[in-house]
């Protein structure tokens, strides 16, 4: 298949890239790699698949709506995966413009090019911190996400119903992922197990928020990949069951679909940097603070509904992944 992939020099982006070149599909790959965080490890993650036959690579901004229709125009692609984004919580604290223009104009630019180019499928990346304020655990794809704590979060939210919008009216089959806490090898240095890894190595004392009562269901990198290639494969469809009395949030007569992606598995962050310790052969300091702005205080994926549309849940426990993120970290920081 032809499918076109935004933020492919991002962590999810790359990861997904390589696989889709794997497995035979041709990928365009669209990104703009801003200077958010480090850019040479965006250009390391892109050097190793950029020179493969089947990819092509282009520097462009998703606001930038005449350089999004070039790439529909000139690779016409089947099925589109939107992953690029302005990450980040707490930046969004500080550059709420930033936010705007990549995850609303941006992406508003990708809906309109899926509809024109006629794409059968297109997958977006959402998040878990959707559900902001809402504390019934499980956070489960049926529960109203009504309360963003953040404006990133309520920029992924608003993406949903972009999205629904578009297939409403359109017909343009979308799936939304709302990613747990994804971590694993080329992760993102702004995410805690880079910084914890980081500290850890260096023997720095850790500021662990929420005084370490926070708990988040992480996510091995694979498992996140996995599900994006199984909904990618399963084109959202008109739920027959759909009731305009009692909506579900998760489905629509319209082919619109939102999963969460979550390991089902939540972890404690004490217990997640007492792994990164063991693995790294050394214990740190643990300054426990308040919780900060715009954070949650646990996440926990109820991942029932894909399960049951994909046949996939992720599996990778959570020992399994930070043995094998440090094993990366330890090669990737030694250059």
């Amino acid at each position: 298949m032809r499918i076109l992939v935004t933020g492919t020099a991002g962590f999810v982006g790359a990861a997904l890239a390589q696989r889709l070149l794997a497995r035979g599909d041709e990928v365009w790959g669209l990104d703009n790699h801003n200077n958010y965080y480090d850019p040479a490890l965006k250009e390391a993650r892109l050097a190793l698949f950029a020179d493969h036959p089947g990819y092509t690579h282009q520097r462009a901004d998703l606001a930038d709506a005449g350089a999004v229709n070039q790439a529909f125009a000139t690779f016409r692609p089947e099925r589109v995966v939107n992953l690029a984004a302005q990450a980040g919580v707490r930046y969004s604290l500080q550059n709420p413009q930033a936010y705007i223009q990549s995850n609303l104009v941006g992406f508003g630019n990708i809906l309109e090019a899926c509809r024109h180019g006629g794409v059968q499928h297109l997958v977006y990346a959402s998040s878990s911190s959707v559900y902001g304020a809402n504390r019934k655990l499980p956070f489960a794809v049926e529960d109203a996400v009504d309360h963003p704590v953040s404006l990133y979060a309520a920029t992924k939210k608003a993406n949903e119903l972009m999205a629904h919008t578009y297939s409403h009216l359109y017909g343009l089959p979308t799936t939304g992922l709302r990613f747990f806490t994804v971590y694993g090898p080329w992760g993102r240095p702004d995410m805690s197990p880079m910084l914890f890894a980081d500290r850890i190595s260096r023997g720095e004392p850790i500021d662990v928020f929420n005084f370490g009562n926070h708990s988040r269901d992480f996510t091995y990198i694979d498992d996140i990949v996995e599900g994006v290639i199984r909904t990618l494969d399963h084109p959202a469809q008109p739920d027959p069951s759909d009731d305009p009395m009692q909506p579900n949030p998760g489905t629509s007569a319209a082919p619109y679909r939102v999963y969460n992606i979550g390991n089902d598995q939540p972890v404690q962050l004490l217990r997640f940097i007492e792994l990164m310790e063991q693995a790294l052969g050394r214990t740190v300091e643990k300054r426990l603070l308040p919780m900060q702005p715009g954070d949650v205080p646990d996440t926990w994926a109820d991942v029932s509904a894909l399960r049951r549309d994909v046949g996939y849940a992720p599996s990778t426990s959570i020992e399994d992944g930070v043995a094998r993120f440090v094993a990366w970290y330890r090669e990737y920081s030694a250059h």
